[in-house]
């Protein structure tokens, strides 16, 4: 059999497998109860944010699903040891004590999971970059149109409240001006320096499935472990740290989809059998003129993460932490004083209560799947761009009909 016909086989059989469940799973929670989470993916980032939902008086972590035992149960014994535990994330799905998912795979796992997610009847949590390939995106919006489900993206920028409020301060407010140019950059993320201490495949992973619907090969210690520095699984920098910042840019200045995008890069200093760029820089053009770029090193020399909004009324720097808005001088006078205002709560906080809120409220998320897909087009388009070593064309008409009803908008 070929592997396209297997790869086919395969997402045919998944979404058989819990299409069942859609049409019985139509409880709806009040305010008072609390919300059953199953977690797709127990490994790092899974666990990371897991942490964060049982912090959650109204949410309990009732199944558990990794196709590597001891993650599992190391996540289990957190949750308190109660947890139901899967091999297979269709099982997890199609129990009647889950009410939401949160999926934090490697990223050639997420749009599978995320259909499946939608046609089983729930709210789905999805960490970025929502899609590998970003036309795997309009089939996430289907699934989720069409089970009208309660969809975030774990792009958690979107619920952060300083961020929330240097958007409606300076640019709702239109002080910032028309804007030419946003820069940003996130140096020596040591997430893709992991190294394995191990050689051999540890004994409880099901390597073949942790492959799913990439390429079959023999277990390879430094793909599983350090995965996102493979094109193979996900887009190395490009999509896990642009996404974050790009998505921040779209939802600032109010438009989503790119014209054009350019990059240049490559491995240059880390020679470990890595095939994403260890340096990299990204442009991005859009139709109101404007630009963004986005720069990224894993060098240890190079440090920081930001996003830099250059206008003609004055500059935004943002981050994780804090923001800062410089207002642009008079001619041939001193500028005022910079403003800074600093974050008051961390963000997957916010976002996961943000979550939580919307499956209750049956509302739109902050990071809906729509601005998600979006987000992750932008920094595919740059991994393209990388890929095929040329400029590489977008025409955002080809997008308008993947969108969400307007009875699904935010309340």
């Amino acid at each position: 059999m070929s592997q396209n016909n297997s790869r086919r086989d395969f997402i045919t059989k998944s979404a058989a497998g819990v299409a069942m469940t859609a049409a019985s799973w139509n409880k709806v929670l009040g305010a008072n109860d609390r919300v059953r989470l199953g977690v797709i993916g127990t490994g790092n980032r899974g666990g990371d944010v897991m942490s964060w939902f049982l912090k959650e008086s109204d949410c309990e972590v009732t199944a558990l699903c990794d196709v590597y035992e001891k993650a599992m149960l190391e996540q289990k014994e957190k949750s308190g040891g109660k947890a139901k535990t899967y091999g297979d994330h269709r099982e997890l799905l199609a129990s009647k004590d889950v009410d939401a998912v949160l999926i934090a795979t490697p990223d050639h796992w997420h749009a599978q999971m995320a259909v499946d997610g939608c046609n089983a009847g729930k709210a789905v949590y999805c960490e970025k970059p929502l899609t590998y390939s970003w036309q795997e995106g309009h089939k996430i919006i289907e699934a989720a149109k069409n089970n009208k489900t309660v969809f975030q993206v774990g792009l958690q920028q979107r619920s952060g409240a300083h961020y929330a409020e240097a958007k409606r301060e300076y640019f709702d407010s239109g002080k910032i001006g028309k804007i030419a140019f946003v820069r940003t950059y996130w140096h020596g993320n040591g997430y893709h320096l992991r190294k394995p201490n191990y050689t051999e495949q540890p004994a409880g992973l099901d390597w073949k499935r942790w492959l799913g619907p990439a390429k079959a090969r023999p277990f390879n210690a430094h793909q599983f472990y350090n995965w996102r520095a493979y094109f193979d699984f996900g887009g190395g920098q490009i999509t896990d740290l642009f996404t974050h910042w790009i998505d921040v840019v779209h939802w600032f200045l109010g438009e989503e989809l790119p014209t054009a995008a350019t990059a240049a890069g490559g491995v240059y200093h880390y020679k470990d059998g890595r095939t994403a760029p260890d340096t990299i820089s990204i442009q991005l053009e859009y139709p109101k003129e404007w630009m963004a770029t986005f720069d990224a090193t894993l060098v240890p020399g190079a440090r920081g993460a930001a996003i830099e909004f250059m206008g003609s009324g004055g500059s935004l720097y943002i981050d994780r932490g804090r923001y800062t808005f410089q207002q642009a001088a008079e001619r041939r006078q001193a500028p005022p004083a910079p403003i800074t205002v600093q974050a008051k709560k961390p963000l997957e906080a916010e976002h996961v209560r943000n979550f939580l809120d919307s499956i209750k409220a049956n509302k739109m998320p902050n990071s809906d799947v729509v601005s998600g897909h979006r987000s992750a087009l932008a920094s595919n388009l740059g991994k393209i761009a990388y890929l095929q070593k040329r400029r590489i064309t977008f025409n955002p008409a080809s997008e308008r009909d993947h969108v969400l009803p307007t009875s699904m908008a935010k309340v």
